[in-house]
């Protein structure tokens, strides 16, 4: 028999024949189903693939979750996986080793007018922390402090050692301006309590330093501290911090044996990358007020604009952060407050501010935002119509057996599939028939009449189970991904028209009295 000869004309064909030429004419089609098949029992014999599948669907499998968009290409799908390689080997080295360092430059603006130098001061902070086993942990921390021409510096080591799930100690010693040698030891005492005790001795005129905190979470997002210290500065504080999804709030009231103070921040998130800062502190020796904003301007980076207004005077204070680096730059505007200088420089930032963000930062954002959604939309066409393939592919296959039902099922008067319309709920609502013509009508319904047919049992009945989507079954698609979806079916029973809408996830149950029409 020659493969291009139809069965039908082949003299005295037999079913065995009939099956053999079919199957080898539909080889692709056959393995490419097969392949769903088995794809369906890895996701669920495989809970992980299961959880993902349940939330997200298999565009969530196709696509990936940790690595982001669908990666199509070969070497796209490389340049990923070496990123993400990438990632891992930097998060394990940052596991063991995290350093962490800040630049302050203090500005001054009436000392520069007044011909002396813009600077009047710096400091440097540099911490390196390292995991050294799993229950030990060290860290040394440099300080650099000059002002003027003045200057000096510190250096501190620590030993971390932890006990118990519940207990650890600490070791420090300090070299510098001030020598000293402690000693700290902190434990779990309740499920949301902690307490720590710690000593700290001085070597050049051997005073102790003693200190208690107690520690307790008020709440799921709250936690509250008690601490006394006792020694040649004792001081007694309390203080509390808040910190949800939006925003994040902290404060302190401490009295000492030579000053008392108070202070509390407030901190907003706008957005995922925006922040507002409201912040203030009162006592014997400060009195300020704060305010400003920030930005994330990459995923590792931030810049903060603060105003400041106190007895020091009115300023500016810019910040960048970048992963565990951070530079302030403090400017002094003016030594004295002065009501037009005050006003000037709270009311001229902020104006530059919203003037770059509405006519700079938003249009370019949504011009980007609008690629990407071209960009999205246009990947989301191609798959949309690679699913209509594979749907038709899948029809191709069933095509044969479904007639061979459906020619028996219209012998004795059974069930018989007419017209099935799967598809946007809004188009079927409406009545729209699927017309070539209407090629934005067409691209969101797909006839899944022979499918449904195929799937039409011996006895004459068609039952479709309820909370599964429909654009699972073989021969159907998803033509209108995120749009609500319904499928529409007219079908004959005993010679009568019926007609049965149901929404995607809904039974289908045929033949029933109530679709009669």
């Amino acid at each position: 028999m020659g493969a291009s000869l139809p069965p039908g004309q082949v003299p005295g064909c037999p079913e065995e024949l009939f099956t053999l030429y079919f199957f080898y004419q539909m080889k692709d089609v056959a393995t490419e189903n097969f392949q769903r098949i088995r794809d369906a029992y890895e996701i669920l014999t495989d809970a992980h693939k299961r959880q993902i599948y349940d939330i997200y669907g298999m565009e969530g499998l196709t696509s990936g979750l940790e690595l982001g968009s669908k990666l199509n290409k070969p070497e796209d799908i490389k340049e990923e996986l070496e990123r993400l390689k990438r990632r891992k080997e930097e998060e394990k080295l940052f596991a063991h080793a995290r350093s962490t360092s800040s630049f302050l430059a203090n500005l001054s603006l009436p000392q520069y007018l007044d011909g002396g130098s813009i600077m009047t001061g710096m400091a440097m902070s540099s911490e390196v922390r390292s995991q050294i086993s799993k229950r030990d942990a060290v860290a040394a921390v440099g300080n650099l402090i000059v002002n003027g021409k003045s200057g000096t510096g510190a250096a501190t080591a620590f030993l971390r050692h932890q006990i118990s799930p519940v207990a650890s100690m600490e070791f420090m010693a300090t070299a510098g301006l001030r020598a000293l040698v402690g000693f700290q030891t902190s434990r779990h005492v309740s499920l949301h309590s902690t307490a720590t005790t710690g000593v700290a001795i001085s070597l050049r005129d051997g005073s102790v330093n003693l200190s208690n905190t107690w520690t307790r979470q008020l709440s799921e997002d709250t936690v509250g501290n008690i601490q006394l210290v006792l020694g040649a500065e004792s001081n007694i504080s309390v203080g509390w911090q808040k910190k949800d999804e939006k925003t994040s709030a902290a404060g302190e009231v401490k009295f000492g044996s030579s000053s008392f103070g108070a202070s509390a921040h407030y901190i907003h998130h706008f957005s995922a990358k925006s922040h507002g800062r409201v912040a203030g502190r009162i006592g014997s020796t400060a009195l300020e007020f704060e305010i400003g904003g920030g930005r994330r301007i990459s995923d590792f980076s931030m810049i903060r604009m603060l105003y400041t207004i106190g007895i020091q005077g009115i300023s500016w204070k810019f910040e960048l952060h970048r992963a565990g680096q951070k530079l302030v730059i403090p400017v002094l505007l003016s030594s004295e407050i002065n009501a037009i200088v005050a006003s000037s420089a709270l009311l001229i930032p902020s104006s530059l501010y919203f003037l770059l963000k509405t006519y700079l930062v938003q249009p370019y954002y949504r011009r980007r935002e609008r690629r990407k959604s071209q960009k999205k939309m246009k990947n989301l066409s191609v798959q949309v119509q690679e699913a209509r393939e594979a749907a038709k592919r899948a029809q191709k296959l069933l095509e044969n057996v479904s007639n061979r039902k459906k020619q028996k099922q219209m012998e004795k008067e059974g069930l018989v599939i007419t017209s099935a319309i799967y598809g946007n709920r809004r188009i079927i609502r409406e009545g729209n028939e699927h017309s070539e013509a209407n090629d934005d009508v067409s691209s969101q319904i797909l006839d899944v009449t022979l499918p449904l047919n195929f799937l039409v049992t011996e006895p004459g009945q068609l039952k479709l189970h309820e909370g599964i989507k429909k654009s699972g079954i073989m021969g159907f698609c998803d033509p209108c991904p995120g749009e609500p979806k319904q499928l529409l079916v007219e079908y004959l029973f005993k010679g009568q028209k019926y007609k049965a809408v149901v929404d995607d996830c809904d039974e289908l149950l045929i033949p029933q009295e109530e679709h009669h029409i």
